[in-house]
């Protein structure tokens, strides 16, 4: 197991409070971040502060429970992808969803660099729905 690998693992199997102290380390100052188009905070966020206010931030209040389960991790050089399942119920709504993810990141001088999302986010958006 590489050390980038290793480096991202560890945003994802501790608890969500080790994750997230994990991740903001982790993270370079200038970093990427990408929310697939259709998802719910869709776009790309610059910098440490846009990535907390613009993602991690909404994904705490506007949601009950929600996780990101990751099953795999591959590492090629300096791109590690990890794939997984998201859960959670919407505050809003009260109904709840299941949706694969795949997150490629980038890791430069032990930092990452950045992330792109790739998500089934039409059951994202159903859990967003009142109807």
């Amino acid at each position: 197991m590489g050390t980038n690998l290793e480096l991202i693992r560890a945003t994802y199997e501790g608890s969500s409070e080790d994750n997230g102290r994990n991740l903001l380390a982790a993270l370079a100052p200038d970093a990427t971040w990408t929310e697939a188009e259709g998802f719910p905070y869709a776009g790309t966020y610059v910098g440490i502060d846009a990535i907390i206010a613009g993602v991690f931030h909404r994904l705490g209040t506007e949601w009950i429970g929600y996780r990101a389960e990751a099953h795999t991790f591959l590492e090629d050089g300096d791109r590690v992808a990890v794939f997984g399942v998201y859960s959670g119920t919407y505050k809003a709504t009260g109904k709840s969803m299941t949706a694969s993810f795949a997150h490629l990141y980038v890791v430069r001088g032990g930092k990452i660099a950045s992330m792109v999302q790739y998500v089934d986010s039409h059951v994202v958006m159903q859990a967003l729905r009142s109807d």
